[in-house]
């Protein structure tokens, strides 16, 4: 009992949907067709999305491009590379995963060349790079992954729809990084980098790159066959690395599984799935943005999904609503707690700086982001 509150305790987000589902199963107790009700699919691709990047965070898969940073010889380009490292790793890697990629680095490297009072509005930008570079792909942020294989949109249209977003996104994100060294965009950074690397096992890291395509397959695919490919993952790992079963973020894959029940009990109440169904059609941006400050836009993408009419007012709702406060997405959360880790006592400090740069970001786009969201992604 101690170990749960601890861990409870720890992990905000999965105590908040503990309760959740504790909540829901009281509203609506489960019926005999309950757990058919629940995205087993998603939740499969989730684990073994967290296995096989747990595996490239093992082998530095990713290590030559986080090396590349300590060969920039300017503020300007470092922070240009280390924004846009994390912009365009999040499509491929999540966004919670590329902060936790170059986050540290980014402290390491500002703090070794003398330069913390940029730290702040750096990972602050980064935060903003997470949520709005991963919005362009499936498999890019959890709430993407869940909508797209609800959705049954191809692949393509996916991008398209998601590529002006991200475009645009990517270009305000140069402004911001040029406001910030406005002073002096030739201003230098002196550090020296220190290589941390482990050593390589070039047959496991191949192993999980192949793993990783396979993942992408079965997301792009949407093929039936999902539990053979997870029972290869699972099969794959216990044979040539069975301790790194211990490393995995089960947290989130069980908070998923709570939201999914208070979910299907929310939508089997009459009364209260009648008020969404009312109110949430024809909303479902402002629905998204708004209830992803409550309970963050994972689980709200899956409350909010068996009321929507316009899938665009939704995804892009729920995409954008990471910028306007830390509880909005699951990896301003992490980027939270690596720099409070860092820095104790500094949480307000965090808060502050995220909440003027990312409100800053939300003002320009929020708007835009409504005007796209007429534009029928089944059309």
């Amino acid at each position: 009992m101690k170990k749960c509150v601890k861990i409870l305790t720890k992990e905000p987000m999965l105590t908040l949907s503990v309760a959740a589902a504790v909540a829901g199963l009281i509203i609506t107790p489960p019926s005999a067709g309950f757990l058919g009700k629940i995205d087993w699919r998603t939740l499969g691709t989730l684990l073994m999305m967290l296995c096989v990047l747990e595996g490239f965070k093992q082998e530095n898969v990713l290590q030559p491009l986080v090396n590349l940073a300590g060969r920039l010889k300017s503020m300007l380009s470092l922070t240009l590379f280390l924004v846009f490292g994390v912009f365009f790793s999040s499509m491929f890697v999540t966004n919670d995963v590329s902060l936790l990629i170059f986050v540290p680095l980014t402290i390491l490297l500002f703090r070794s060349s003398g330069k913390e009072k940029y730290i702040l509005p750096v990972i602050s930008m980064e935060n903003i790079a997470a949520i709005r570079g991963s919005l362009l792909t499936p498999f890019g942020s959890p709430q993407n992954l869940f909508l797209y294989g609800q959705s049954g949109i191809s692949f393509w249209k996916f991008l398209l729809h998601m590529l002006p977003m991200c475009l645009s996104s990517g270009i305000l994100l140069i402004l911001f990084i040029l406001f910030l060294y406005r002073k002096d965009l030739k201003q230098k950074a002196v550090f020296a980098s220190e290589d941390q690397m482990s050593p390589e096992n070039h047959s496991r890291k191949n192993m999980y790159l192949v793993l990783f395509v396979l993942i992408l397959l079965v997301i792009i695919t949407r093929t039936r066959y999902w539990p053979v490919v997870l029972g290869v993952v699972i099969a794959c790992i216990a044979i040539a690395d069975r301790k790194l079963f211990l490393k995995v973020d089960y947290a989130l894959i069980f908070t998923f599984l709570c939201f999914f029940v208070f979910s299907s009990s929310i939508t089997g109440n009459e009364a209260i799935a009648g008020f969404l169904a009312r109110t949430v059609a024809g909303r479902e941006y402002f629905w998204g943005i708004g209830l992803s400050q409550i309970i963050s836009n994972v689980p709200a993408s899956i409350v909010l999904y068996p009321f929507t009419r316009n899938f665009a007012g939704l995804i892009y709702g729920v995409d954008t609503a990471g910028l306007c406060s830390v509880i909005g997405s699951l990896a301003s959360v992490i980027n939270y707690r690596i720099y409070v880790r860092e820095y104790p006592g500094k949480g307000r400090a965090f808060l502050k700086t995220f909440t003027l740069v990312s409100w800053a970001f939300f003002l320009i786009v929020v708007i835009p982001g409504l005007l796209l969201s007429g534009w029928d992604f089944f059309s």
